[in-house]
């Protein structure tokens, strides 16, 4: 892996690519620009048949630098750093932050690779990836540009085991934070491969890194529990830490993402709460009678005032 810094500070881990994948790339590359350029000299000698031996020279350097120098460079350009070859294999040119490269990177590589690989027949740029760290040929360096692998073989993750039962949810009060990444990694291939170990070998092995790790933790591993149990346990914590943290909902989101459809139930199953009165039918009045008394009109008790409802039972 090479590691780039980019302007924003963040470091990226690059494959750079071999130089077997390169020159195979190159080669396809040299074969297909090949074969355009002797149709189209075939054609342009067709077309300027009847012109003088000067003209008829000029159309041919004007070809060959159009399709062997100018259609990789626009090819590069177009693709971003992505030529026929380099798609075959798997591979790309970038900028040495790791971003996608532009005309004048494309442009100084195809110039540069001129002379490099058509004029050399390719032994400089051997010469000069074999010589660089990361596999640059001079039009790399000149450029500021890097061939990396776009296509990495990835093989199946390696199951982890899991502690025993017994053990689950014993270490959720463990502080993991001052834990390194190359400390889990270690911890993860030992779990993963300790059945291919020898017994002996694989239980000092597992007594070191429990003893790094609780170390790191701050935290010594409790008494009579396997080193390897105790790792496992610790393992299987922070992946459900890990789980919590990825899944868990944004701060101010609220609890119910869609509506609860049993809240107009509830509120109207809360005691004290008015509930909505069938319509009453209407009663005819009767003629007032000419009577000096007018009829006491009707207080409903205290206790049966009606209250708005507010969701809360009210004081007895």
């Amino acid at each position: 892996m090479s590691e780039l810094v980019t302007g924003e500070a963040v470091a990226l881990e690059l494959r750079p690519a071999k130089l077997p994948s390169r020159a195979l790339a190159v080669l396809l590359d040299l074969v297909v620009a090949m074969a355009v350029y002797i149709i189209v000299t075939i054609g342009l000698v067709a077309a300027t048949a009847a012109l003088d031996e000067a003209a008829q020279i000029a159309v041919s350097i004007t070809s060959f630098v159009l399709v062997l120098v100018g259609g990789p460079i626009a090819v590069e350009t177009l693709s971003h750093g992505r030529s026929l070859g380099k798609l075959a294999f798997g591979l790309r040119v970038v900028r040495d932050d790791g971003g996608p490269i532009r005309f004048r990177h494309a442009l100084v590589r195809g110039a540069v690779g001129v002379v490099e690989i058509l004029m050399t027949f390719g032994i400089v740029a051997c010469i000069a990836s074999l010589v660089s760290a990361r596999g640059r040929r001079l039009g790399d360096v000149f450029a500021g540009t890097l061939v990396v692998r776009e296509r990495i073989p990835t093989g199946r993750m390696p199951f982890v085991p899991p502690p025993p039962p017994w053990l689950a949810g014993r270490f959720t009060g463990l502080d993991l934070s001052a834990v390194p990444d190359g400390l889990w990694l270690a911890i993860r291939q030992y779990l993963t491969r300790m059945q291919q170990l020898d017994p002996q070998v694989g239980r000092a092995m597992a007594e070191r890194l429990a003893m790094d790790l609780a170390a790191r933790t701050g935290t010594p591993a409790p008494q009579g529990v396997p080193a390897t149990a105790y790792l496992a346990a610790v393992v299987q914590e922070r992946q459900a830490r890990e789980a919590r943290r990825a899944f868990a909902p944004p701060p101010g989101a609220p609890s119910y993402p869609y509506p609860n459809p049993a809240a107009p139930a509830a509120a109207s199953a809360v005691p004290g709460a008015a509930s909505p009165r069938a319509p009453q039918p209407a009663v005819p009045q009767e003629a007032p009678q000419a009577s000096s008394q007018a009829a006491p009109q009707a207080v409903p008790p205290a206790d049966r005032v009606d209250r708005p409802a507010t969701g809360f039972v009210p004081p007895a």
